[in-house]
């Protein structure tokens, strides 16, 4: 397993072994001695799962504390183009962002740490997204940055985005609780 940061501090892309052989493959897609080696937290007490259709948007999402969360992201079937946005007061590149394609055929992951924003495009038919999260899920503490309003070139034109999602706040009059 090779973990690799992005240009953003504390955001890392992580790049597991994939095992093909004449039966189809084998990925281990967590490793808790390689995260731990890269001072990354190895505590995740939740997973979760969404699947959506060509075309949709999710996020860009954040949780607040007492329920802050970083988050492991796999797509485990068909392919995303998955973005964090820093959301970190005082960060030297608050809004910015990363992206990269996510699928189901390199198994590349994408670690978002607590203090950004996370969302993704779905670029296949469906697609599968999977999460390990540092805490678990607290109603009321969810939140997060309108899809449009950080500068991200999104391959969707017209995206089918959640009545939520389309309600965010723009980037711009985001209130962010996460220090750098």
């Amino acid at each position: 397993m090779e973990i690799r940061e992005t240009a953003l501090a504390g955001c890392y892309t992580v790049h597991p072994a994939v095992r093909p052989d004449e039966r189809g493959v084998f990925v281990k897609t967590y490793l808790e001695s390689a995260f731990a080696a890269a001072g990354l937290p190895t505590g995740f007490p939740e997973q979760f799962f969404s699947r959506s259709r060509q075309g949709v948007v999710r996020g860009l999402h954040v949780q607040f504390a007492p329920a802050d969360q970083a988050k492991l992201v796999h797509c485990v079937s068909g392919a995303v183009f998955d973005v964090a946005v820093d959301v970190r007061v005082g960060s030297p590149t608050y809004g910015e962002h990363v992206a990269c394609t996510l699928t189901d055929e390199d198994w590349t992951a994408l670690y978002v740490p607590v203090g950004f924003a996370h969302g993704f495009a779905v670029l296949s038919g469906t697609a599968t997204v999977g999460y390990l999260a540092t805490a678990e899920y607290a109603p009321g503490t969810d939140g997060g940055v309108r899809w449009d309003s950080a500068g991200i070139d999104w391959p969707v034109a017209d995206p089918v985005l959640s009545p939520r999602d389309a309600a965010l706040p723009p980037l711009a009059e985001f209130e962010s609780p996460f220090p750098l």
